[in-house]
C-alpha cells in the first residue's frame, strides 16, 4: 500500500498542478462505503485511475493488464498501488509463452482475488472497455466487470450489498497541460437487483448488467460518432464557444460538457435532415479558419483588437520582470516533460501520464539544484534560499498566465493592424464570421424547434 501512504499526497499535488481544474459531479457517490466497484471509461491510461484514487478516501484496487507486470520496476509500483493483473487474449504475444488454458486459469485466480477483496468491503476499479484510446467515444464493453460483481454477490447469497458506480471521465484536452477534466459520477447500481436474472442464466445476467453500465456511462460522457465529427465540434467550440455558451458559469464545467453533447446531437440531427446545408456550412467554416490562419489570427482576436486598454498594457509592462524571472527559473523543468513525452510515444493517451510523471521528477530536481546553487554562490543563508525556493512555483504559474495574456494582446494588436492597413481583408473576416454566427443561430433554432414540434 505504498501508493496510499507515500505517493497519494504527491499525486494529488501533481494532478492539481497538471490540470487547471478537476471537477467531480456528485462526489458523494464516490464516497459510498464499500464494497464498491467503479466501472469507468478509459481515455487517458494512467490518469484515469489516479483521478479516481485521489478523489476517494478509501484505497482502491485496480485491474491492470498483465504485460505491465513484466517490468520489475513497474510491477513494484503497480503492486504498491494494490493492482491485480488481468490476462487478456490480445496480450498473448507480449505476455510470454502461455496457453489459452493457462491464461484462463490465471484469470480465474484473478477473479478469485477480486471476489475476496470486494467480499472484505473493498473498492475495485475496472475499465470495461478493455483498452485505453484517447477519443470521445465509448467502445463496446467487456462483461468482466459484471461477471466479477455478480460472482462476488453470488458467493454471499446476494446479501453483500455490492454496488457498481459508473464513473464517466470527460477530458476537455487530455494531453494539454493546464486543461480541464470533469468526472461525472452516475447513480450506483445495486448488484443484488440482478439476483433472479443470475439464477436463471448467469451469462444473460452479465450481459444485462453490462448494458446498464454502458447506458449509465453513455449518459454522462461526451460521445462522438467518429473522429471527423468530433474534430468539427471541438473546432466550433474553440472558435464560437463564447457565443454558443454566453451564460457560461465559471463555477462549473458542466455547462461546457452539456454544450459538447448538444453540438454532437445537433450535428447528427443536421446530417440526417439537411446534409447539403451542413456540407456547405462545413466549407464555409473551413474557409473562415483558413482565412484566419492566413493572417495568423484567432477568432477571439477580432474582438480583442477592440478591447485593448491602457490598464492592460500597464499590467503587461509591470508584469514583464516577474514573467522573465518565472521563465528563467521554470522553463527547463517545464519543457523537458513535453520533449520526453513527444519522443517516448506517438499515442495521445500516453502523453499526459508521461508528462505528469516526468514533471514530478524535473521540478523537484531543478528546484533542488537551483537552491543549492543560490545557497552556495549567492545567499549563504538558508532562510533567504528557502524564500527563493518558495517563489519558484508561484513565479512559474504567473509566467504561464502572463504568456497567455501576452499572446492574446499580440493577437489583438495584429488584428488592429490588419483592420488599419488592409480594411477590406478585415471586413471579409467579419463578413465570414457574421455568416457563420447566423448559420449557427438558425441551426440552433431549428434543432430546438424539434422538441416543441414533438
Amino acid at each position: 500500500m505504498l501508493f496510499y501512504t507515500v505517493m497519494k499526497p504527491l499525486v494529488q499535488v501533481a494532478l492539481r498542478v497538471f490540470f487547471r481544474r478537476v471537477e467531480v459531479r456528485h462526489p458523494e457517490r464516490l464516497r459510498l462505503p464499500g464494497p464498491l466497484l467503479l466501472a469507468s471509461n478509459h481515455p487517458n491510461t494512467l490518469m484515469d485511475p489516479l483521478l479516481a484514487a485521489v478523489n476517494r478516501r478509501q484505497p482502491i484496487a485496480f485491474l491492470a493488464k498483465s504485460t505491465f507486470f513484466k517490468n520489475p520496476v513497474l510491477r513494484a509500483v503497480l503492486e504498491s498501488g494494490n493492482s491485480i493483473p488481468i490476462y487478456r487474449a490480445q496480450d498473448a504475444g507480449e505476455a510470454g509463452p502461455i496457453t489459452a488454458e493457462q491464461r484462463a486459469a490465471r484469470n480465474e485466480a484473478t477473479f478469485g482475488r477480486c471476489y475476496d477483496y470486494l467480499g472484505r468491503g473493498g473498492t475495485l476499479m475496472i475499465f470495461p472497455e478493455g483498452t485505453s484510446i484517447s477519443e470521445r467515444r465509448l467502445r463496446p464493453l467487456k462483461t468482466g466487470a459484471a461477471r466479477i460483481a455478480l460472482g462476488t454477490e453470488a458467493r454471499h447469497g446476494f446479501r453483500l450489498g455490492l454496488q457498481i458506480v459508473p464513473l464517466a471521465i470527460n477530458y476537455f484536452d487530455p494531453s494539454k497541460f493546464r486543461s480541464d477534466v470533469l468526472l461525472n459520477v452516475a447513480p450506483p447500481i445495486a448488484v443484488a437487483d440482478f439476483a433472479a436474472a443470475y439464477a436463471a442464466d448467469p451469462e444473460a445476467a452479465a450481459d444485462q448488467l453490462t448494458e446498464r453500465i454502458r447506458e449509465a456511462l453513455e449518459q454522462n460522457l461526451v460521445v462522438s460518432k467518429d473522429a471527423a465529427d468530433d474534430a468539427l465540434v471541438q473546432q466550433v467550440e474553440r472558435t464560437f464557444g463564447d457565443h454558443l455558451n454566453p451564460d457560461d458559469d465559471p463555477a462549473t464545467l458542466y455547462d461546457n460538457f452539456q454544450l459538447s453533447r448538444t453540438l454532437l446531437e445537433a450535428l447528427a440531427w443536421a446530417e440526417q435532415h439537411f446534409p447539403e446545408r451542413l456540407t456547405a456550412a462545413r466549407r464555409q467554416f473551413d474557409a473562415y479558419l483558413a482565412n484566419l490562419r492566413r493572417h495568423r489570427l484567432t477568432d477571439a482576436a477580432l474582438d480583442d483588437q477592440r478591447r485593448g486598454s491602457v490598464a492592460g498594457l500597464v499590467n503587461l509592462v509591470l508584469g514583464a520582470p516577474v514573467w522573465i524571472y518565472g521563465v528563467l527559473n521554470n522553463y527547463l523543468p517545464y519543457k523537458l516533460p513535453s520533449l520526453v513525452a513527444q519522443r517516448a510515444t506517438k499515442e495521445a493517451e500516453f502523453v499526459a501520464p508521461i508528462m505528469m510523471v516526468m514533471g514530478m521528477v524535473t521540478f523537484p530536481l531543478a528546484y533542488t539544484l537551483q537552491a543549492a546553487a543560490v545557497q552556495h554562490w549567492l545567499t549563504h543563508d538558508w532562510r533567504l534560499t528557502a524564500l527563493y525556493v518558495l517563489t519558484l512555483p508561484f513565479a512559474g504559474f504567473y509566467a504561464l498566465g502572463y504568456w497567455n495574456m501576452l499572446a492574446a494582446r499580440l493577437q489583438g494588436l495584429r488584428a488592429a493592424r490588419l483592420f488599419r492597413t488592409a480594411p477590406a481583408a478585415g471586413a471579409e473576416l467579419l463578413r465570414q464570421r457574421a455568416g457563420l454566427v447566423q448559420e449557427l443561430e438558425e441551426a440552433r433554432t431549428a434543432f430546438l424547434a424539434r422538441f416543441s414540434n414533438g
